[in-house]
C-alpha cells in the first residue's frame, strides 16, 4: 500500500552573498531598486515539499507515491528518484512549463530574498486522485497549486482515502469558508505555529474546535517540539535535540513523513508525533532538505535512545 504525496517537487537554488544586503539596498531608493549581488557560492538542491516528504518516509521504510505536476529541467530529478526507488507514476510532465523552482539568495545577517517560479505546479490540478491505479492506505494535501489543492481534498474525500491537510506555504491561497472545507474533510491537520494562528483568525475555530472536526491537529514549534490536539485534549510532545543545527529547510517535511509512517503502521498519535519529531532533529543537522542519510536500524536505535521506547 502506498502513501499518496501531493505537493511539489522543485529545485532549491541556493546562493549565499557574502556581504550585508543593508549596505546595498538604499531606503530612500527603494521605489527605483536595482541591485546586483555577486555570489560566489551556490548550491542547488531537490527539493517541494512532495519530494521532501517522499524522500524521508522511503528512508523510514514507507511506500511514497509523489503526486505532483513537472516541466522541463525535471530529468536529474526523476533519475534520482528512481535510483531511490521512489515511484513515479503519479507525477505528470508538461512540455510546456518549467519544474518548479526556487530561488533564495542569503546574507551574512542570514536575511533572505527569495523568488519562487511555480511553474508546472500550476497544472497540479491536471492530476486526478480517483484515476490513480494504485492501492493507496493514506494521503496527504501539501502546498501546491490551487486549484489542485482543492481538487485532491475532493478527491480523498470521494475516494475515502484518509489524509493528513498540510497547507504550509500556500496559506494566502485560501480563504476562511476553504480552510473549514479542507478541514472537515481531512482526518488530521499538521500546521506550524504561525500556519496554526492564521488559520485560527480566518476560520474563527480554536485549537478545540478543529480538534473536534479531525482525529488530531499536530502543531509544530520548532526546537519547543509540537503539540496534538485531540477531542481528549492536548499533549505536548519533546523536541529531540539535534547534533547540529545546519539548515531548517525541509524539517517541517521530515516531521511529516513521520507522521505518515506512525500513522499507517498503527502508531499512536503521540509515537508517531514522536518519531516526527525525530526526522525534523536529523534532517536540521545537514545542509539541504534531501542530504540526511540514515537506515532503519539507525533512526529506531536513535528514537530509542531518545524516548525510552521502541517504535517497531
Amino acid at each position: 500500500m502506498y502513501a499518496l504525496i501531493c505537493g511539489s517537487l522543485a529545485y532549491d537554488t541556493i546562493m549565499v552573498f557574502p556581504d550585508h544586503f543593508k549596505k546595498h539596498i538604499l531606503p530612500d531608493k527603494i521605489h527605483m531598486l536595482s541591485v546586483s549581488f555577486l555570489v560566489p557560492e551556490m548550491r542547488q538542491e531537490f527539493g517541494g515539499c512532495a519530494g521532501n516528504i517522499s524522500y524521508n518516509l522511503k528512508m523510514l521504510g514507507g511506500e511514497p507515491l509523489p503526486m505532483a505536476a513537472v516541466g522541463r529541467g525535471f530529468e536529474p530529478y526523476r533519475e534520482y528518484f528512481t535510483k531511490l526507488d521512489i515511484n513515479l507514476d503519479c507525477v505528470r510532465y508538461i512540455d510546456e512549463e518549467f519544474t518548479s523552482q526556487c530561488f533564495i539568495t542569503t546574507d551574512l545577517d542570514g536575511n533572505q530574498i527569495t523568488a519562487f517560479h511555480p511553474g508546472a505546479m500550476q497544472l497540479s490540478h491536471l492530476n486526478k486522485i480517483p484515476e490513480i491505479k494504485h492501492d493507496i492506505s493514506i494521503g496527504i494535501i501539501g502546498p501546491d497549486g490551487r486549484e489542485g489543492m482543492l481538487s485532491n481534498s475532493q478527491g480523498f474525500s470521494e475516494c475515502g482515502i484518509p489524509h493528513i491537510f498540510d497547507p504550509g506555504q500556500a496559506m494566502p491561497l485560501f480563504d476562511g469558508e476553504e480552510f473549514k472545507g479542507f478541514i472537515e474533510r481531512a482526518n488530521w491537520v499538521a500546521l506550524n505555529e504561525y500556519e496554526a494562528q492564521l488559520i485560527m483568525d480566518r476560520t474563527g475555530w480554536n485549537e478545540q474546535q478543529i480538534a473536534q472536526r479531525v482525529e488530531a491537529m499536530f502543531i509544530t514549534h520548532g526546537g519547543k517540539g509540537s503539540s496534538v490536539y485531540t477531542e481528549a485534549g492536548e499533549v505536548q510532545i519533546e523536541a529531540v535535540k539535534p547534533e547540529s543545527i545546519q539548515d531548517p529547510t525541509g524539517c517541517g517535511d521530515a516531521y511529516r513523513a513521520g507522521l505518515i509512517y506512525g500513522i499507517s503502521n498503527d502508531m499512536d498519535l503521540e509515537t508517531a508525533a514522536r518519531l516526527g519529531s525525530l526526522m525534523g532533529s536529523l534532517k536540521i543537522a545537514c545542509q539541504g532538505p534531501q542530504n540526511h542519510k540514515f537506515s532503519q536500524a539507525e533512526i529506531a536505535e536513535k528514537f530509542k535512545q531518545s524516548f525510552g521506547y521502541s517504535y517497531q
